[in-house]
């Protein structure tokens, strides 16, 4: 990632206030740009095609596709995109599975609500 550039968000979860807070809590740091929402797992993998995030910000439990087997295609085609995973109920298979699938890093949905910022800012970091 180049200096000076935006990181490019994509937010993925199937409750639109949810995604609304996430977009909320973003949008005041001039170096992330939100480019795009998803409501499920096969609604995220197409847009990461069409709007190349950076980073997938992924719900882990998700109707149609959940968030781990929508992670596991996304790394699988796009291997560069950084995808950080959060649930509501973070069970230690859930969190393992998708740390298996590429996440890397599983947050609890509370914590990601209070540190969402400084998730993308380590992701990002972790592959500078």
């Amino acid at each position: 990632m180049e200096h000076g550039s935006k990181v490019r968000v994509l937010l993925v979860d199937d409750n639109f206030m949810v995604r609304q807070t996430m977009r909320d809590i973003l949008q005041p740091h001039p170096d992330i740009e939100v480019v795009g929402e998803a409501s499920d797992g096969q609604e995220a993998f197409a847009c990461v095609g069409m709007l190349q995030p950076a980073v997938v910000v992924m719900d882990m439990n998700m109707r149609k596709m959940d968030g781990i087997r929508a992670t596991r295609s996304i790394k699988a085609e796009y291997p560069h995109v950084l995808v950080l995973g959060y649930s509501a109920d973070p069970k230690d298979y859930n969190v393992s599975a998708m740390q298996q699938v590429g996440a890397f890093e599983v947050l609890q949905k509370d914590e990601a609500m209070k540190d969402l910022y400084g998730a993308i800012q380590r992701g990002v970091a972790s592959i500078q």
